[in-house]
């Protein structure tokens, strides 16, 4: 595994877990409190989009672009959940003191 592989999986965990540690809509507009499940979906997908742009621009650089069929993007969306696994417990199943 050479270095651009392990940035770019580093990157998309990082991504993954981003929604779940900010209470800020697209990291730009506060809430009057708790940020719902839906918008932290919405993030988690576009930050996909752009894990996945950010692959595709690093891989145009090595050379030719391997066309993806369906099964990729499942396999990685369900990679990009898997990252996001640490975020999610730590935002709603971790028990805060004091509750």
């Amino acid at each position: 595994m050479d270095w651009s592989t392990a940035a770019l999986l580093l990157l998309a965990l990082v991504f993954a877990n981003l929604p779940f540690f900010t209470e800020r809509i697209f990291f730009v507009k506060r809430t009057d409190g708790n940020k719902a499940l839906g918008w932290r979906l919405l993030e988690l997908i576009v930050l996909y989009a752009i894990a996945g742009g950010v692959a595709w621009l690093m891989e145009s650089r090595i050379g030719q672009v391997h066309p993806q069929r369906w099964e990729f993007y499942a396999i990685t969306a369900c990679l990009f959940l898997v990252f996001a696994y640490p975020g999610f417990v730590w935002r709603y199943l971790w028990r805060k003191p004091g509750l």
